[in-house]
């Protein structure tokens, strides 16, 4: 099984996680400009972008993760993520010389507004309209700043996902690897936007208490994927914290 991944620059390693509504083309406008300054690495999940859905025994996107820094021989990084790679991020906590948690989930209880959305999206699974799921998907997670070609693109990321997901037989095991927030000793910034869904909010206020070493961001513009909705203004926050 070989994870798809690339990397460009050097300099202090910068690992960029991916929201699962994309896969690695979601920083595409941080690519290069990171790339100046940073040895900058990105790779697709399994079941995303271009890393087959496939396993050949249960697996953990983390322990994907490390497997590839440590084909690079890289042993601390500053994880930059967003959405479900902000939790692929704590999972990797203890390799993490900072950290950026873009709009991250947490364990609180999941909000109306969430299971509304998930129930909506398994219903249009269920029926194999990928097409429709991942247009749910753009509408949901996409802020108002996001112009029609990143709605679009997000639309395309995720459509391909889904329809790698859905033809998957068998169905790839996976696994949680078990972290503890406590053990999380990197500087992390937390990221939030008003426009986001509420267990969401919640979830970056609450990791902002609970990580030993957090500061909370509030962009009044954002959505849950600000680095697909204002990708310059991201581009010189990323460059300005790291």
């Amino acid at each position: 099984m070989t994870i798809w991944y690339e990397e460009a620059g050097t300099g202090e390693p910068v690992v960029l996680l991916a929201s699962s509504a994309a896969d690695a083309g979601m920083w595409d406008a941080q690519w290069e400009p990171l790339a100046e300054r940073f040895r900058v690495i990105r790779l697709d999940y399994r079941g995303f972008g271009r890393t087959p859905n496939a396993a050949d025994a249960p697996y953990s996107d983390a322990g994907d993760v490390a497997d590839v820094l440590a084909t690079l021989g890289v042993e601390r990084a500053a994880l930059v993520a967003s959405s479900y790679g902000c939790r692929v991020a704590l999972q990797l906590g203890a390799m993490a010389t900072r950290l950026v948690l873009m709009n991250p989930g947490s364990d609180l209880p999941k909000t109306p507004d969430v299971l509304a959305f998930g129930e909506e999206e398994d219903r249009l699974l269920e029926l194999g309209d990928a097409q429709g799921a991942a247009e749910l998907n753009a509408r949901t997670w996409l802020g108002p700043e996001a112009d029609e070609a990143t709605r679009q693109r997000v639309t395309e990321m995720q459509r391909h996902a889904f329809t790698m997901q859905l033809a998957a037989d068998p169905e790839p095991s996976q696994f949680e690897p078990d972290f503890s927030l406590a053990d999380v000793k990197a500087p992390a910034l937390i990221v939030t936007g008003p426009y986001d869904l509420e267990h969401f909010r919640q979830s970056a206020r609450h990791l902002a208490t609970e990580l030993p070493d957090a500061r909370l961001l509030e962009l009044d513009w954002a959505g849950h994927l600000p680095a697909l909705e204002r990708p310059q203004e991201v581009t010189r926050l990323l460059l300005d914290y790291l």
